[in-house]
């Protein structure tokens, strides 16, 4: 059975409906990446210096505690969204992503108030977390509500682009950013504007969303007196409702999630820590490939309404499972230097020295830089204050050929998750009625995004600094395990027990 609809008479009117909501969504995912985009950078900002890699364990721990709170603000802005209406419950939290987001840029480094620092930082993170957990679920279903029939798919992919779209803006504005401030300003207080930046664009993001109406169907309720009055009872309390969330938890959203956190974040950090790829050609590499791959988003949003969701999802977790190991095998490859040839003639010795502010102490960085012979080039910098040398710190510069693919390699796992990422908000919206819905299909978007998508960095990179003290073999591919291991269960528990033609819910 189909969900009736109150749809729109002109097609302006949904893509009204689609830009308002995509909009504010793309901000919000904009304000929550920014995060995961500076870890390197906010991880020497916001926590010691003496250990480099426990304080970027640190930063990813925090970019997780975010993600791990977003369950609860599915539920305490779900219920709220099924009580008074979506649009004035996601107004609330793109406020409070917004705010917290632009306080981040204001909080003080570790060097100026010591652990305050990173709990103010966290606090702040789980304020992002919880706004994050309200706002997916009104947008989706708020769009899928003003959605013909058979076309719901394909609309809801255009807020489903949104994640992408905001991590591929939030990666733009660092670049330029750093690009214009230069590295030892970006490095020292740059990184803030692009949070600073954040009010503006909620500003913007809020004027909008105000000259929006609220949902038909949810209007349609209102008007016959049929508002949940206790939606997390009756999305949680009754076996039938509990027994779909839990399949779309366990058979569709935490598989989707670490595919999604894999193709785009654990790829970013893979390359910056483990390949030691500089800075900007590595956010180059990942911005590249979500811009090539974000229209198909659409495309299978829209596939989806012709052959149904769950294989086009399924058949992502499965490439995931099955392709995940080689592929990084290939990255890692493209930048290990023990495979190229080095052009010894070439190598050279650059000392730079400048004086520290406005005192007597000159940092003094002198960096050795090898060139091999597919345009590589490797620098090892030591940057030293006083007599004391800092943390080495490493940069592989890829060649040309090296350069794209890598980016190709990068577009593959992004186009996995375009397949798994692309039908879900239709999947979602209709296992669940109206009455409930924003409350029933948060929760599991949520635990399964922000629970197993949102650790995949953090559990990877630990899995694979273990894996390195134990002298395991290909260390560096120990961390795909994780991602690994839960799309593959996802992948079965879908295949057996979702119907490959969809549930349709009825609102009878």
């Amino acid at each position: 059975m189909r969900i009736k609809q109150s749809a729109p008479s002109e097609a302006t009117g949904v893509w009204r409906v689609i830009t308002a909501s995509s909009v504010g969504t793309l901000i919000e995912w904009y304000d929550f990446y920014i995060f995961g985009s500076l870890a390197t950078i906010l991880s020497a900002q916001f926590f010691p210096k003496d250990n480099p890699t426990a304080g970027f364990l640190s930063t990813l721990a925090t970019f997780a505690a975010g993600f791990i709170v977003r369950p609860f603000g599915a539920l305490v802005f779900g219920r709220l969204g099924d009580l008074v209406g979506r649009k004035y419950t996601f107004l609330l939290t793109l406020v409070l992503m917004g705010g917290s987001t632009f306080l981040i840029g204001c909080v003080p480094d570790y060097e100026t108030i010591g652990m305050l620092a990173p709990a103010l930082v966290l606090l702040l993170r789980l304020v992002q977390g919880l706004a994050l957990g309200g706002e997916y679920g009104g947008a989706a279903t708020y769009v899928a509500e003003h959605s013909p029939d058979g076309k719901r798919g394909y609309f809801t992919s255009f807020i489903q682009t949104t994640a992408t779209m905001g991590l591929f803006v939030s990666l733009g504005v660092i670049l330029l950013t750093r690009q214009a401030l230069g590295t030892d300003i970006f490095n020292s207080w740059g990184w803030r504007v692009p949070f600073l930046l954040s009010s503006v664009l909620v500003g913007v993001s809020i004027y909008i969303r105000m000259r929006m109406s609220e949902s038909p169907l949810f209007q349609k309720l209102q008007k016959e007196g049929k508002v949940s009055a206790n939606p997390l009872k009756e999305s949680f309390g009754k076996k039938a409702n509990l027994k779909m969330v839990l399949l779309a938890l366990f058979g569709a959203t935490a598989g989707q999630g670490v595919i999604w956190y894999t193709g785009q974040f654990y790829a970013l950090s893979f390359i910056q820590k483990v390949c030691n790829v500089e800075f900007v050609q590595s956010n180059y590499i990942i911005a590249i490939s979500l811009l090539v791959a974000t229209p198909f988003f659409v495309i299978f949003g829209g596939l989806s309404d012709r052959i149904g969701r769950r294989n086009i999802m399924l058949a992502g977790m499965l490439l995931g499972v099955l392709t995940y190991r080689p592929i990084y095998r290939a990255m890692y490859s493209l930048a290990d230097l023990t495979q190229k040839n080095e052009e010894t003639f070439r190598r050279s010795i650059e000392t730079k020295q400048e004086r520290i502010g406005d005192t007597k102490e000159f940092k003094t960085t002198t960096a050795s830089v090898s060139y091999y012979d597919d345009g590589t080039v490797y620098r090892e910098t030591v940057p030293k204050t006083g007599a004391a040398p800092t943390a080495v710190v490493k940069e592989v510069t890829l060649g040309y050929e090296a350069f794209w693919l890598m980016t190709v390699l990068v577009f593959v796992q992004v186009l996995y998750v375009t397949m798994v990422y692309g039908p879900i908000a239709a999947f979602l919206v209709e296992l669940f009625p109206t009455r409930i819905r924003y409350t029933s299909m948060s929760l599991p978007y949520h635990i399964g995004n922000g629970v197993f998508g949102g650790l995949t960095p953090f559990i990877a990179t630990s899995l694979v600094e273990t894996a390195k003290k134990t002298h395991t073999l290909e260390a560096y591919l120990q961390g795909l395990w994780y991602p690994i291991g839960i799309a593959a269960v996802c992948f079965v528990i879908g295949a057996l027990y979702i119907d490959k033609k969809q549930y349709k819910t009825a609102d009878d």
